[in-house]
């Protein structure tokens, strides 16, 4: 039976047994304090540059109603990786960690979690829908919730709700007024934390994807009614996603997984334990950066409205410059003419 009572537990750079391991400590303060610099400075802005794009030209394609499911999916889905940005934010206290309550830790928990676990569910969601697209469904109700996106989209925040809410009732804190040094993932949550959250959060949804996508190419292989190409830019934007997803999460629950074996053995680990658990960390913060610009740049209608966007820059500039032009002509004129000649008397106009 694993042990609840959590107490004991605490950060290696933050234990009595510090002083020991005082270069390592330092070595590995340096490492994350660079990497946490390196996300804020280039991973944020453009990420946050990219959801703001994404959103404006989703906006302006639902007022000329202009959107497909695929464009309402990929927008909760960039909703989903801004909110994990922000969140990200928490990472600029670090090498130290935020200094909150446990009500408050539990609660970035159960919002960052909400965020995760939706981006999870929203790309089984991305496939499930290519596959139902290229193969209709004979099943009324799942023709009729395929047809529905915002259906589609609930049913996937509700699951998403009720998976954060489970993980973060296993944090097992009481006394929830004291202070404590917090992650969006707490090191005091119980053992079962981080393997609920890695079952639903990576190896369900990961299943779940490679199922969906095995499924598509087998019945790819069958002569279909699309013609050869079609639909190629949804089907390269979402395995992209995907790829990216997998790869980032992959490490990072590995990390998780891996403080739930020290748990068990009612160990702290070592700073290089530390180290690796904030670089996976911030590589999945990174993870949501990349997905926007992924998203922006791969997905037909926004790239298509990221180059109108361009264009009109463009234009809008070509039309200052040309202004200052004219503006600029008729003032050197009127200065040459009025110049006096070499007699005192004022040159001819």
């Amino acid at each position: 039976m694993i042990s609840h009572n959590m107490s004991w537990i605490e950060y290696p750079s933050q234990s009595r047994d510090s002083l020991t391991r005082f270069e390592e400590i330092i070595y590995s303060n340096n490492v994350i304090s660079r990497l946490m610099h390196g996300y804020i400075a280039l991973f944020v802005p453009v990420g946050l540059v990219a959801g703001v794009i994404i959103l404006a030209i989703f906006i302006k394609n639902y007022r000329q109603h202009d959107l497909e499911k695929l464009d309402i999916l990929l927008f909760a889905h960039t909703i989903s990786n801004l909110l994990m940005i922000l969140f990200s934010f928490t990472v600029t206290a670090r090498p130290d960690y935020l200094e909150v309550s446990y009500f408050e830790c539990g609660v970035l928990s159960f919002f960052s979690n909400l965020s995760y676990f939706s981006s999870q569910y929203l790309l089984i969601l991305m496939v499930l829908s290519i596959f139902l697209h290229r193969h209709p469904p004979q099943n009324t109700f799942i023709k009729k919730a395929h047809k529905n996106p915002l259906i589609c989209v609930g049913f996937v925040l509700t699951c998403a709700f009720c998976a954060a809410l489970i993980v973060v009732a296993l944090l097992g804190v009481e006394n929830y007024d004291k202070g404590t040094d917090c992650q969006l993932d707490p090191l005091f949550a119980w053992p079962e934390y981080e393997i609920i959250k890695f079952t639903f959060g990576f190896g369900l949804p990961s299943l779940s994807q490679l199922l969906c996508f095995i499924l598509l190419l087998m019945k790819e292989t069958r002569p279909e009614i699309h013609p050869p190409g079609q639909n190629v830019h949804p089907y390269l934007t979402v395995l992209v996603i995907t790829i990216t997803t997998f790869m980032s999460s992959l490490f990072y629950n590995i990390m998780i997984l891996s403080r739930t074996n020290l748990k068990i053995q009612r160990s702290i680990g070592t700073p290089q334990n530390e180290l690796t658990m904030n670089t996976a960390e911030i590589l999945l913060f990174s993870m949501s950066c990349a997905n926007l610009v992924i998203i922006l740049f791969l997905h037909k209608p926004y790239r298509s409205g990221l180059w109108n966007i361009i264009t009109n820059l463009t234009k809008v500039c070509r039309r200052r410059q040309d202004s200052n032009r004219s503006v600029e002509m008729p003032e050197t004129h009127t200065e040459v003419s009025s110049a006096p000649s070499e007699n005192g008397s004022p040159m001819p106009s």
